[in-house]
């Protein structure tokens, strides 16, 4: 099983999934015993909240599960979309968390999402937008942007 989990300091699961720029990526063995095998950061524009492309990192990435302390309902729609089941939990260690997502042990429960964006930013926005390509880096390394070359 391949899990992502929000992590803006690579360290312990954060919220704000939308904004999170930072995710940490585990498989897990038949025993459920996960091991850390990539590390993806990405930059601004390229948060799910900014970015609605569905040629997003994480859509390509071969998630099965996402892991966060905070994700409002269209987060969680959209990567249902794409196949990627969303776990919001209190918890903050990820070895932890991502362990008992693939035993299929349930997580302590996640606060609620409680802001509104209230047309914050238009439908879209980015979308279409060549922002260069995100490329996947191996544990311990960054993603890295690379921006297109000009004409």
């Amino acid at each position: 099983m391949r899990i992502a989990i929000t992590s803006q300091n690579f360290k312990t699961i954060t919220g704000h999934a939308g904004k999170t720029r930072r995710f940490l990526v585990y498989e897990t063995d038949s025993q459920c015993l996960p091991t850390e095998v990539e590390r993806i950061d990405l930059p601004a524009e390229m948060s799910l909240h900014a970015y609605h492309g569905e040629d997003h990192p994480l859509f390509l990435a071969g998630l099965e599960s996402l892991i966060t302390q905070g994700a409002g309902q269209g987060f969680v729609q959209r990567l249902s979309r794409h196949g990627i089941r969303v776990f919001v939990t209190s918890e903050s260690d990820p070895v932890q968390a991502a362990s008992r997502v693939a035993a299929g042990v349930a997580l302590a429960p996640g606060l609620p999402h409680d802001h509104e964006h209230d047309d914050e930013h238009a439908p879209g926005h980015n979308q279409g937008r060549n922002l260069g390509q995100v490329r996947l880096a191996g544990r311990g390394q960054p993603a890295v942007l690379v921006q297109p070359k000009s004409a």
